[in-house]
């Protein structure tokens, strides 16, 4: 008889698969977010995993293509979503009629990219967006607010930030004005990547373009313009007449007095005219966070308005703005930086132990316990002294001895495996001991 062949169990890499102690983390961060989402009044959102090719493909203009898990199942061709954005404008776009706008949605979601995996880098990650769609317009406010959410969720998350804003208009306009209007997105493009190449690549880069050496020092110096809002404005303002450049100046205005009103600590953003995003849909505010004592985990946010997101999908005029974390991202970092919260083996309150024939008492004490704390029987066979040992590996704080002479008498012994303190005492004695421990 041959011996059954085993196979090796491993997973593909670019995935992330948490323990489950860390995995209790991560969803207490989702938790975190998603809480300062709502106290903004942004509503939850779920679109699907997969959509239609022609849907995601309209606006990659062939940026990501070779990135995107597609497939085709009979005549259909589909793809496995590359973020959350552009499933939100076909959504907004399919649903206008019955949607209420300003339409502020939040959604957590994986997405999926089929690029090499390597540092910070995954094909399946969660994001975690919120938008704010308008109809025909949306005020500038809305990406005051975006941007001041965005800090709160980094308090929440009791991480250090500074945002890094700018506005697209700016190095547009600029181009413009140079007359570089045919060359605006290459050389964004180039521009967008100085901090990885440096200002002499960057010029290199742009020369190869046709750019004299006089325009491409102009191009890099104002790239490179950043600090205090009102110095680096006062600084930019009149470099150039152009109507486009002109615009993004007077947001930029804009959007410092609200985030003024808003009573954002100065200290937290400042203005840098290098943030530029990738994507090409972003058409004025942009901006990124990035945690200062730690530079080299680049940025853990970002965002940005959008005008013309859903022009692929309907007629209707519906600008947005919003933000989006990558949390898979966020986590790896800091769990490899050591600077995740402590880490327990477990979330349980209390694990009742049963003694002699007292399971089915001990499942109706469960019932009790759980609709106050996180109460887990163990009905495992071993020996009382191996589910002893057990509870203290996996640091539970308390547990419920249960014989026969306790389901008589209504008197428990609960046992704080912090202290060794023993109780012999009713069940709602020992639910209060209990609650006062885990809300302390």
């Amino acid at each position: 008889m041959n011996a059954k062949k085993l196979i090796t169990p491993r997973k593909l890499s670019g995935f992330m698969e948490l323990e489950p102690a860390k995995q209790v983390i991560f969803d207490d961060m989702i938790d975190k977010i998603k809480a300062v989402y709502k106290n903004y009044a942004f509503m939850p959102l779920d679109t699907p995993v997969l959509e239609l090719s022609e849907i995601l493909l309209a606006k990659s203009g062939g940026e990501i293509d070779k990135e995107l898990y597609a497939f085709t199942k009979g005549d259909t061709a589909v793809c496995m979503r590359y973020d959350l954005t552009v499933p939100l404008a076909r959504f907004v776009a399919m649903n206008h009629p019955n949607l209420t706008f300003p339409f502020k949605r939040y959604q957590f979601g994986k997405a999926y990219r089929g690029e090499r995996a390597q540092k910070g880098r995954f094909r399946e990650f969660v994001q975690c967006d919120a938008d704010i769609v308008g109809n025909d317009k949306l005020p500038l406010i809305a990406d005051a607010e975006c941007v001041n959410m965005a800090c709160d969720v980094f308090k929440a998350l009791d991480l250090d930030i500074i945002m890094h804003i700018s506005n697209r208009n700016i190095l547009f306009g600029y181009a413009e004005y140079l007359g570089l209007q045919n060359l605006t997105i290459d050389i964004l493009i180039i521009l967008d990547k100085i901090g990885k190449i440096g200002k002499d690549n960057a010029i290199g880069e742009l020369e190869k373009l046709g750019i004299n050496d006089d325009k491409a020092n102009k191009l890099i110096s104002l790239t490179l313009a950043q600090g205090n809002f009102e110095t680096v404005l006062a600084q930019i303002e009149n470099l150039s007449d152009n109507e486009t450049y002109k615009k993004g100046i007077a947001e930029l205005k804009e959007l410092y007095s609200y985030l003024s009103s808003y009573g954002l600590n100065k200290a937290s953003f400042t203005l840098d005219i290098g943030i530029i995003r990738g994507h090409n849909y972003y058409t004025g505010t942009v901006f990124e966070a990035y945690m200062p004592k730690h530079p080299e985990f680049g940025s853990v946010c970002g965002g940005g308005r959008y005008d013309n997101l859903a022009g692929y999908y309907t007629d209707k005029h519906l600008p947005g703005v919003g933000i989006s974390i990558g949390l898979t991202r966020l986590f790896d970092l800091l769990d490899k930086n050591n600077m995740l919260p402590e880490i327990k083996p477990s979330n349980i309150d209390l694990q009742i132990i049963p003694m002699g024939e007292t399971l089915h008492e001990c499942i109706k004490l469960q019932a009790y316990f759980k609709n106050e704390i996180v109460c887990e029987l163990n009905y495992d066979e071993r020996s009382f002294k191996a589910k002893m040992k057990e509870a203290n590996k996996r640091q539970i704080p308390f547990v419920l001895i249960v014989g026969e002479n306790e389901i008589k008498s209504g008197l428990f012994a609960l046992k704080n495996m912090l202290t060794g303190q023993q109780y012999n005492i009713s069940k709602e004695e020992c639910l209060n001991i209990i609650k006062k421990h885990s809300f302390q």
